[in-house]
């Protein structure tokens, strides 16, 4: 990794063809952690994709680049619905396993955070998996706490995996 080649930024349509290698790639490496498997991931159109990925005052997908090589995503979406509106999700953070401990996680993360901190919302939910002590250290470090843990949230195989929820208060 050269650190002066490395950016992080916003998805555009152009990125698309990335983005929905990335989730694939994601859903083989860290099933775990990515929600849809890889088939259900493969089904998504381009088109489908393009929607996921189009930034709006709404939602935003965050890349982090090397170069011109996605190596890390994160998804932020505001809730639309009135009552709802005043929270925010972060989803499907993913950093490539060869670039994994380099901080990208870490500044994926608080791009997105930065980015719901902009939009107003008072608060960002995430769930992590309760095995994935890497992923919850670093969410706790930028603030975020656990709020509820959901038994058998997931299920791969015969193999179940909790989930916990967490939140950080913005205002």
């Amino acid at each position: 990794m050269n650190a002066a080649t490395l950016t992080i930024r916003t998805l555009t349509e152009h990125d698309v063809d990335a983005f929905h290698a990335m989730r694939l790639h994601a859903a083989v490496d860290a099933p775990f952690a990515i929600v849809p498997t890889h088939e259900e991931e493969s089904r998504w159109t381009r088109e489908e994709n393009i929607a996921r990925v189009r930034e709006t005052d709404q939602q935003a997908v965050f890349g982090a680049f090397d170069g011109e090589t996605l190596i890390g995503i994160a998804g932020w979406r505001r809730e639309q619905r009135v009552k709802f509106a005043h929270k925010s999700l972060i989803w499907g953070v993913f950093v490539d396993p060869a670039y994994r401990r380099t901080g990208i996680g870490r500044r994926l993360v608080e791009s997105a955070i930065g980015r719901a901190k902009a939009s107003g919302v008072e608060q960002v939910q995430l769930s992590v998996g309760a095995q994935n002590s890497r992923a919850q250290t670093l969410y706790s470090s930028l603030g975020f706490v656990i709020y509820g843990r959901e038994p058998r949230a997931m299920r791969i195989g015969n193999t179940y995996f909790d989930e916990e929820m967490m939140v950080l208060m913005l205002a």
